[in-house]
């Protein structure tokens, strides 16, 4: 379960050639072995697509289809890396069980959240389903659409009762966030005073 070798990406459409081609370059620059990509925009993954975005090395993969042109989930991986076969798709994240080179397994639930405040309490209690039915160690990974912490975002305009929810999520299921490396926000709105928030 090593976090390096991962690659955690919100493309933002994977329906283009250039997007593909985007991901293949930094499949390939970053050498990962599993790779979870979020907002996929495809409702249907293909063999065609995987080749494409990255590459012959990766034909197994298991995808949540894109709502309409929103969402969507694709969690793939080279064919050296072990899985033990167990995965299931929810209605925001997608969960694989991969077994390391010492036998010891271990899950990967990658999320991609929702916008909605209704729909972010549902969330929440999926991924607490998930962690109930999968033991042992686990790492989620993605596109919370959720903060925890008022450094998480550039301004003051907070959902104050979301982020408690989410940081007794947190704490509750006992999870250790990986720092970020070389940036403090994840997002960004791209307006010209843009708000800045930390999502993934």
């Amino acid at each position: 379960m090593d976090p390096s070798k991962i690659l955690i990406w919100n493309v933002r459409g994977l329906n283009s050639l250039s997007r593909q081609d985007s991901l293949r370059t930094l499949v390939d620059s970053s050498r990962s072995d599993i790779v979870c990509v979020q907002e996929t925009k495809i409702a249907g993954i293909s063999r065609r697509i995987i080749l494409s975005a990255l590459g012959s090395d990766f034909s197994d993969y298991v995808a949540l289809p894109s709502a309409g042109a929103s969402g969507g989930i694709l969690i793939a991986w080279r064919h050296h890396i072990g899985v033990s076969g167990v995965q299931r798709v929810d209605s925001n994240s997608v969960t694989i069980q991969f077994a390391a080179a010492d036998g010891q397994a271990w899950w990967l639930t990658c999320v991609y959240g929702p916008q909605d405040n209704e729909d972010k309490i549902q969330f929440l209690q999926e991924l607490r389903d998930i962690r109930a039915a999968c033991p042992g160690p686990w790492m989620i990974a993605a596109d919370f659409n959720l903060i925890y912490k008022d450094e998480d975002k550039n301004n003051a305009n907070l959902n104050r009762a979301m982020m408690g929810r989410f940081r007794r999520f947190i704490n509750d299921l006992d999870l250790k966030e990986i720092p970020l490396q070389g940036r403090k926000f994840t997002w960004s709105n791209q307006q010209v005073s843009p708000t800045l928030v930390k999502l993934d």
